[in-house]
């Protein structure tokens, strides 16, 4: 996946915590069918990922493309 081309890329750790979720929700929400975005982070996004599955059951897909210790990165596509 390391040949994607992003439409969007967001480090959390650059949002204001009480923004983080709704504000990657929202790019996410901007993508068209087939686009990426990639998401950066500081620790496992893990919760974010359940938090995608409850709210947008069947729409996204997700893969790791670093995991830790110190950097996660991920690829969020729009199906």
């Amino acid at each position: 996946m390391n040949d994607i081309k992003y439409t969007t890329k967001l480090h959390a750790p650059d949002i204001e915590p009480r923004h983080r979720h709704p504000r990657i929700f929202e790019v996410f929400d901007e993508l068209k069918p087939g686009e990426f975005m990639q998401l950066s982070n500081d620790h496992n996004p893990k919760p974010l990922h359940y938090q995608f599955k409850m709210e947008r059951e069947d729409t996204f897909s997700w893969e790791y493309l670093e995991e830790g210790p110190t950097l996660w990165r991920v690829a969020i596509g729009k199906k």
